[in-house]
């Protein structure tokens, strides 16, 4: 069983669930005895993936595909499958990374498991842990196809340096009629996004109205970090749609998730359960979000966020 790892870029760098599936999928082939090929489309440089232990890396270079096609990169990924003879095809479980996958499975007729937060407890037969429940629980899945196609949850297994000297050289591909034709993109510039934020910082209606948002994005500037909402703050208007994570909206497993006014309905519970380390701010001692998090203040969002952003300058100036 030979492993192919697709590893996902965005304007010709790599995303950090790139070197995360490639030290993955390194593990993995170890694991079965087997080889491993990472295949990149319009990613950046090949060298990075050497670093996580990429040895073969295989680069498709498209014009065509200067934005994300699901139709497209599942083609090119079953095609570099079958010249390599992959058995089993890792990819991310980020929002393109299922549908992609899912296409996967269909073209190469494989058993597909998404959200894998751990390597293999046994490869025969092959077995994986996923999330489940909307992050509540976990399954342990067996993939009993001969071909197979795994999902790795982000921040699940991380990205682990492991260099190697290796190779890249370019890969051509049967790009499919894509069906759908993208006229523009428009993009937020100068912010970090929410699928690869390591810290994310989302306020909720406790913050009065959009006015006072100021203070939420200064403490994600200072951290780093991106900024979300809760859903009644999208569907107010007082944030874009982009920003609301939840069951409904975008999925969250940041390293850190700081609430701020947030009450936690379940649904947005469900979103950011994966979350390594959850901060919640409410005047509401009662409210459910203290409940799931780590970490919990009782106070005025008003009185508590400049303090904080003021004794976290401090401590940057003082490390600095």
């Amino acid at each position: 069983m030979s492993v192919l790892v697709f590893a996902d870029s965005s304007e010709g760098k790599f995303k950090k669930t790139a070197f995360e599936v490639v030290s993955y999928g390194k593990k993995v082939a170890e694991q079965i005895g087997s080889s491993m090929t990472t295949l990149t489309i319009n990613g950046g440089d090949a060298s990075e993936l050497h670093t996580y232990g990429a040895e073969k890396v295989l680069e498709v270079k498209e014009g065509s595909l200067s934005s994300f096609n699901a139709k497209s990169y599942a083609a090119i990924i079953s095609q570099a499958a079958a010249t390599q003879n992959a058995d089993l095809v890792i990819i991310d479980s980020s929002v393109d990374g299922l549908t992609v996958a899912s296409l996967v499975a269909v073209a190469m007729d494989a058993g597909y498991a998404s959200n894998v937060v751990d390597l293999p407890s046994n490869t025969s037969p092959f077995t994986v842990k996923r999330k489940a429940f909307s992050n509540k629980g976990f399954n342990h899945t067996i993939i009993s196809t001969e071909k197979k196609v795994v999902g790795v949850a982000k921040n699940s297994y991380g990205a682990h340096e492991n260099p190697v000297s290796g190779s890249a050289e370019s890969f051509s591909a049967t790009i499919p009629a894509m069906g759908v034709k993208s006229e523009s993109v428009s993009k937020a510039s100068g912010t970090v996004t929410i699928a690869d934020a390591d810290v994310v910082v989302s306020a909720g209606r406790g913050l009065k109205g959009p006015e006072n948002w100021g203070m939420v994005e200064e403490l994600a500037d200072v951290l780093g970090a991106a900024t979300a909402c809760s859903k009644p703050v999208s569907d107010l208007g007082w944030r874009p749609h982009s920003e609301h994570v939840g069951q409904t909206g975008k999925p969250v497993a940041s390293n850190l998730y700081i609430a701020i006014g947030i009450s936690g309905a379940i649904q947005h519970l469900a979103g950011i359960n994966a979350s390594k380390v959850k901060v919640v701010i409410n005047t509401d001692p009662e409210a459910p979000f203290f409940k799931a998090a780590d970490y919990g203040i009782v106070g005025d969002a008003f009185e508590v966020v400049p303090q904080l952003i003021e004794k976290l300058k401090d401590f940057k100036a003082q490390n600095s």
